[in-house]
């Protein structure tokens, strides 16, 4: 009788440079946000306290994020667009992942905006112009999200959210220029017409967060197209085995 012989491990696959490389830039990103933090609540002064006070550090969090929201809608307007006249499977990913990363962004936006706004002016919410439009945008990305996963996954289907991709970015600009357009509550604190920030610990700190998100919102985009790539192959390969399954079930 021949003894059984043990299973033999199976070895990992080598990393990649590009791999190790992600790592290190992951890990890099979490080590800067830590910094920002600590600088925040440690370096940059307080303002005064028609601007919130201690409250207005939220600042440095709060613009990032909305630029990452716009980042992340030019990429689906981009990737969207590209898709329409060309499709393919790399394209339709990255507009799939430049929605979420973008609904992701506008909640954060819409979560801080508020928690500020309370201190500032005594409300979390008015229909102000440029909260209004930040609230369609993001519902809108937020459709495309639910529309991509409870919908099938046809090129009409990816056709139809691509178009959705193309349309909502066209509220960003809106967005962005709704206060000097119709004004509103909504301050301007950098850019023309703007207060400023008194100290170069705030302009720095406003600076070094527009980094770190640029950073979260690359990273989060190159994580989230590679799941979607993957989910579209591990599903057209499903659709394969059933096909093959009723071919010889046939016969």
């Amino acid at each position: 009788m021949n003894a059984s012989r043990p299973a033999s491990p199976v070895s990992e696959p080598p990393r990649t440079f590009a791999s190790v490389f992600f790592s290190v830039a992951v890990a890099s990103l979490a080590v800067l946000f830590f910094y920002h933090i600590w600088f925040i609540f440690t370096q940059t002064p307080a303002a005064q306290a028609e601007a919130g006070g201690l409250t207005q550090k939220i600042l440095y969090f709060h613009a990032p994020a909305a630029y990452g929201l716009y980042l992340s809608g030019a990429v689906c307007f981009a990737a969207s667009a590209a898709y329409i006249v060309k499709p393919t499977l790399g394209r339709n990913a990255l507009a799939q992942a430049a929605a979420e990363v973008a609904t992701v962004f506008g909640l954060m936006v819409l979560t801080s905006g508020p928690i500020w706004a309370k201190k500032a002016w005594g409300y979390y919410w008015t229909w102000d112009p440029r909260l209004t439009t930040l609230l369609l945008a993001v519902l809108l990305y937020l459709s495309m999200v639910i529309f991509r996963r409870f919908v099938g996954d046809g090129d009409a289907e990816r056709r139809f959210a691509a178009a959705f991709g193309v349309l909502g970015t066209t509220l960003l600009p809106v967005i962005h220029y709704s206060v000097q357009l119709w004004g509103g509550n909504h301050p301007t604190v950098i850019g023309k017409g703007g207060g400023g920030l008194a100290s170069p610990e705030m302009r720095f700190a406003l600076g070094f967060g527009f980094l770190t998100m640029t950073g979260l919102a690359i990273i989060l985009l190159i994580l989230r197209t590679r799941a979607a790539v993957i989910d579209t192959r591990v599903r057209e390969l499903e659709d394969r085995l059933f096909d093959l399954d009723d071919s010889r079930e046939a016969e």
